[in-house]
């Protein structure tokens, strides 16, 4: 009987797994799961849930599950959405010297808190310090797994059964309903509130620090704006008034910027060092505008910092040592300006120019609608991309895309089908490719798009049966 005639049962688990595409998942998968794939396709016939098939056809559902099984969950994608540091995408692409670094110290051992010189143990943020206050201009830094837990750290170290003061327009929100409050309450400090929602002044402040007060902070409004009829404390003038009543001033900037945007034809962005010219503490993101892997940094006065690492929330919150490998290539990219913007994935992204992604966009439209136009309407069009990660959430950079529209046959009415439809392939391919779907296309913005030989080889993969829609 052929191997791929159907026949009037299903064949035994045993008989299946003596067949010679069996045998080749086992070298792959391993007898167990083999057995276990098998079962299951066979299980599914019993069920009634898929027809009964020839040998040949069961092996390949097996063989479809397993490779499904074994398909990472976290796995590359082409972010071509328009933001360039997506949170939902992993944010800041790392150099290669950041991947090197890491690699070479995540197979073994490595000297994460042993001091080489002395033979004995050492600081784990020993790695980086120098390295952050030499680029800051802080006399101490830690080092936590983001900017919430930096901030959390230092409220529970300076504040903890205390008063911190907060303007009332900076009581933020951001993703993953982070609200500035709770992180307080979680803290065990006592918030107060002062000034209102679009206009704070210095004697708000200086009204209500008191016997009680453990901190005073400024939030940095980093993914909103308060526009029109405004005002706000200065934090040299704050820096002042808590510097008179011995209570510490603690900026929570956010993004972490390191360098001066405006140089580099960007909005204007206020950077850490400028930030601890006027407060005792800055926290910030490491995987921001920073350009490096996730994490939050606590920059500042050596006295506070002492304080903060005494923490036994310190232990809890602290990073690994493929994070300090990682941070730690970046941060030396810095020492070296002249050529920051060419190696730093991040600014180089953020700096390209609209010109030369409109020409990108030109170069590309011929192989994408020789892979793609038998479905869709593929055109060059400008777009505007966002820096993204709460970065200067109202600035917008000059960009191009690809747009893909629906043919004509698919009507007003289908429009938005069709694109979900669109956006659904695409994200299914090997290295799903995620867009944006607005004003009626699906867009492709280029910004963020190097690598033009794995996008295409990836549209390659696009399955022909897109066209029956």
């Amino acid at each position: 009987m052929s191997q791929t005639a159907p026949v009037a049962r299903p064949p035994s688990v045993d008989r299946l797994l003596a067949h010679e595409s069996a045998l080749a998942m086992t070298e792959t998968y391993g007898r167990s799961a083999v057995t276990d794939a098998i079962r299951a396709v066979l299980a599914a016939i019993r069920a009634g849930e898929t027809a009964l098939a020839s040998p040949d056809a069961l092996l390949a559902r097996s063989a479809h599950r397993l490779a499904d099984e074994n398909r990472p969950s976290l796995r590359p994608v082409l972010n071509l959405t328009g933001t360039v540091l997506h949170t939902n995408l992993g944010r800041a692409p790392l150099p290669p010297e950041a991947a090197q670094a890491v690699a070479a110290v995540m197979t073994g051992a490595s000297n994460l808190e042993f001091d080489l010189a002395r033979g004995e143990r050492g600081e784990r943020d020993d790695h980086v310090e120098a390295l952050i206050c030499r680029l800051t201009g802080a006399e101490a830094a830690i080092v936590v797994n983001n900017n919430a837990a930096a901030v959390l750290l230092v409220l529970n170290a300076l504040a903890m059964r205390k008063e911190v003061i907060v303007s009332r327009g900076e009581l933020v929100e951001i993703g993953g309903s982070f609200r500035v409050p709770d992180v307080m309450v979680r803290a065990g400090c006592r918030l107060r509130e002062v000034g209102t929602t679009n206009r704070t002044h210095l004697r708000d402040f200086e009204d209500a620090i008191g016997p009680r007060t453990g901190l005073v902070m400024k939030v940095h409004a980093s993914n909103y704006a308060i526009q029109g009829f405004t005002a706000e404390a200065g934090e040299a003038n704050l820096h002042r008034l808590c510097g008179e009543h011995g209570v510490p001033f603690a900026v929570d900037l956010g993004s972490g910027n390191l360098i001066d945007f405006a140089a580099y034809g960007l909005p204007p962005e206020p950077t850490v060092r400028a930030a601890l010219g006027n407060a005792d503490l800055v926290t910030f993101s490491g995987d921001k505008l920073l350009g490096a892997v996730q994490c939050g940094v606590i920059a500042g006065r050596r006295d506070l910092i002492a304080r903060v690492r005494k923490s036994p929330l310190k232990r809890a919150l602290r990073v690994d040592k493929m994070t300090y490998a990682a941070l730690e290539a970046v941060l030396r990219l810095y020492l070296h300006p002249e050529r920051l913007q060419e190696r730093l994935p991040t600014l180089r992204l953020l700096t390209r120019k609209r010109d030369d992604i409109a020409a990108q966009a030109e170069r590309l439209l011929p192989a994408v609608t020789q892979r793609i136009g038998s479905i869709a309407q593929v055109t060059v069009e400008p777009c505007t991309s966002q820096i993204g990660s709460g970065a200067l959430p109202v600035e917008t950079l000059p960009s191009a895309c690809l747009a893909f529209r629906p043919p004509a046959t698919v009507g007003r009415r289908g429009e938005g089908a069709w694109l979900k439809r669109l956006a659904a392939a695409l994200r299914a391919l090997p290295v799903p490719v995620i867009g944006r779907v607005t004003e009626g296309a699906l867009r492709l913005d280029l910004r963020t798009l190097e690598n033009e030989t794995v996008f295409l080889a990836t549209l390659d993969r696009f399955d022909g049966g897109i066209t029956a829609w």
